[in-house]
């Protein structure tokens, strides 16, 4: 970041958030502290607490960046399908392909989720995962309202099986320590959860 010090703050700040993704996908969130995020970005640990005040201020930052890019992603996926069903679909390809591109987010998101006490950072991952929640449930019982859905669909059920599959390609993938499968098996995944979730059509065993 030493070249980029004559950046204004908010793209400094953008920077060293970004580098935080790119380290989470190297290692363990846990394990990251201000001195290996400074060595990445090759700056003094002064420099980044000139636009942070904490540690806990640059995880905040970080999963603030996340939450935002990863609803955008998903509400412009969201507008160019046409049924909720296809909307249902782009949505969940969509985070797959995020989670593509940014592989340490699951990591990160995680080791939040760990923390014993209420950070700021883990509360926001918590609204982070309400927010979603909230627009799948609206989603499905729009589904359901049409016709294109199961008329007995249990929509809370449905929105928290829903993230439960990205998260279980998720968890299969840092298993097998390759993340970038999780894109070949999306589609097969999201095949089987749609079998749960769609109304049966005439004729149909």
């Amino acid at each position: 970041m030493s070249k980029n010090r004559h950046l204004p703050a908010d793209e400094r700040k953008e920077l060293t958030v970004r580098a935080v993704v790119d380290l989470c996908g190297r290692e363990d969130p846990a394990r990251i502290t201000t001195a290996s995020i400074a060595k990445y970005m090759q700056v003094t640990q002064g420099a980044l607490f000139r636009h942070f005040p904490s540690k806990e201020a640059i995880w905040t930052a970080v999963v603030e960046w996340v939450a935002e890019r990863v609803m955008q992603r998903l509400e412009r996926a969201a507008q160019q399908a046409v049924t909720p069903l296809a909307t249902l679909e782009a949505m969940f390809m969509a985070h797959i392909d995020f989670i593509t591109e940014h592989p340490g987010v699951p990591r990160m998101m995680m080791g939040q989720l760990q923390h014993a006490r209420p950070t700021p950072a883990r509360r926001m991952v918590q609204g982070l995962m309400s927010r979603y929640h909230q627009r799948l449930e609206a989603l499905l019982e729009e589904g359901r309202a049409r016709g294109e859905l199961r008329a007995d669909l249990d929509s809370a059920a449905a929105a928290t099986q829903f993230i439960g599959t990205i998260q279980g390609l998720v968890m299969q993938s840092l298993i097998a320590g390759e993340v970038g499968q999780i894109r070949d098996l999306a589609p097969g995944a999201f095949r089987l959860y749609c079998q749960g979730i769609a109304a049966q059509r005439s004729g149909t065993p």
